[in-house]
């Protein structure tokens, strides 16, 4: 008799709380509990709530994991895309690289990693690339046109003046219709490796040949001047503007190499200098790459120098160097400013190499890096095979009768050659300095 009404109860029960809501929730299953027949049926109501309470959590955790469900596949689905778009990028960078060209991991670029050589076409956008040349032939413009108002000074006749202009003119408008035409290439995407270095050699070579021949116009102006009142100055950030020096160095034990430099360049200033030689394109570097203060590599091994010089003013720097216990030291201004050792201890310099001013090398004379380049103003680079003193340093600094020339490298116009639209001035330091 108890157990019946006990069943009776439980249906009722049950009816009311499926009667109280519509919702479908999927197959149901009845869990019936036994009241006593004098319990309160308001308890058994309140039970029931408790019910209802641990059901509406669950299906909200059933909305939540169905969400959570629906963002993992949309995820997916946005991963899978760029997976493939990535995959894409890796096979044109492949295809752009070429079979044999290595690839960096990061920190300082060694050699063959990768990077924009001489000759090859560099990996900037084209409207980059359309600037910077564009500013190399507006820099040669105006070289010009300081050429017309001397040469006109010079000249009586007016028709020497136009057929030199004209001359002149006239190749500068036929390297720009070939910059034109090679950006117009690139970003059609229709230039191959073999096209891109082709290309590239051109438009080096105009360079140079209209650079040499306004310095053969612009050489009337410099034949009164002593050979080392000069600067070399690299107004852009490429890989294909440098000046070389025509004598290698000899082995040595111990060096000085100190010079006048002038850049606002950031983030760092660039490579002043750079010697390599077979088996070692580090010999000896003076570098300030990106946020890295300036460096200087004795056979790959680094030291970092208290140089700060990128304020748009000249600065005269020294570095002296010993192989004994590998020590140095360094001037700014001809002050001293730091030291240290062990510093590629008992290695000489080597014989037979090559000295570049202006660019980092990562092979024997070439590899260069746009992002490594020197921008600014350079004069005065000088090297000793011995360890200078504080006082000659100073002598050198101040611009006194007494200052020393270099016995290895002297600063003198006819040893440096200058490549890609690099340029010579007059200069003599501490007359025009600031």
């Amino acid at each position: 008799m108890l157990a019946g009404r006990a069943a009776r109860t439980c249906a009722l029960l049950a009816l009311c709380l499926l009667g109280s809501r519509a919702q479908d929730f999927g197959p149901t299953r009845f869990i019936c509990t036994s009241v006593p027949v004098d319990a309160d049926m308001c308890a058994a109501s309140v039970a029931a709530g408790g019910a209802e309470e641990l059901r509406s959590n669950v299906l909200q955790l059933r909305e939540t994991v169905l969400q959570q469900k629906e963002t993992i596949l949309s995820q997916k689905e946005t991963i899978r895309e760029l997976t493939t778009k990535l995959g894409r990028c890796e096979s044109q960078s492949t295809l752009d690289a070429g079979p044999g060209e290595a690839r960096s991991g990061g920190g300082r670029k060694q050699p063959g990693s990768g990077k924009n050589t001489m000759g090859d076409l560099s990996r900037t956008p084209a409207s980059e690339t359309l600037s910077q040349l564009g500013q190399t032939l507006q820099s040669l413009k105006t070289r010009l046109e300081n050429l017309e108002v001397r040469q006109y000074s010079r000249l009586n006749s007016s028709s020497q003046t136009n057929s030199l202009k004209d001359l002149l003119q006239s190749k500068i408008d036929d390297l720009e219709r070939q910059v034109l035409s090679r950006v117009n290439t690139l970003e059609e995407g229709k230039g191959g490796p073999k096209n891109d270095t082709e290309e590239r050699a051109k438009i080096e070579s105009a360079l140079t040949s209209l650079h040499q021949r306004i310095s053969e116009l612009e050489k009337g102006q410099k034949d009164n001047r002593p050979g080392d009142k000069f600067q070399l100055t690299f107004p852009l950030r490429t890989n294909y503007m440098y000046a070389k020096v025509k004598k290698s160095l000899p082995e040595m034990y111990a060096f000085t190499v100190c010079m006048w430099l002038k850049s606002s360049a950031a983030p760092g200033v660039g490579t002043p200098f750079s010697y390599a030689v077979p088996g070692q394109a580090n010999e000896l570097v003076l570098i300030e790459w990106g946020n890295n203060p300036m460096e200087i590599l004795i056979n790959d091994k680094v030291a970092k120098l208290p140089f700060v010089i990128n304020d748009g003013k000249w600065h005269h720097i020294c570095v002296t160097w010993t192989t004994r216990d590998g020590v140095w030291e360094a001037y700014q201004d001809g002050t001293q400013g730091g030291n240290g050792e062990n510093l590629a201890p008992y290695h000489p310099i080597k014989p037979q190499g090559v000295l570049v001013l202006g660019q980092e090398q990562d092979t024997l004379g070439g590899g260069f890096d746009a992002t490594q380049a020197f921008v600014g103003e350079l004069a005065h680079f000088n090297i000793w095979d011995r360890k200078l003193t504080p006082g000659e340093v100073y002598n050198l600094a101040t611009c006194s009768s007494k200052a020393l020339s270099g016995n290895v490298i002297a600063w003198a116009e006819s040893q440096i050659e200058i490549f890609g639209g690099a340029t010579k001035w007059t200069f003599e330091a501490c007359r025009q300095i600031n």
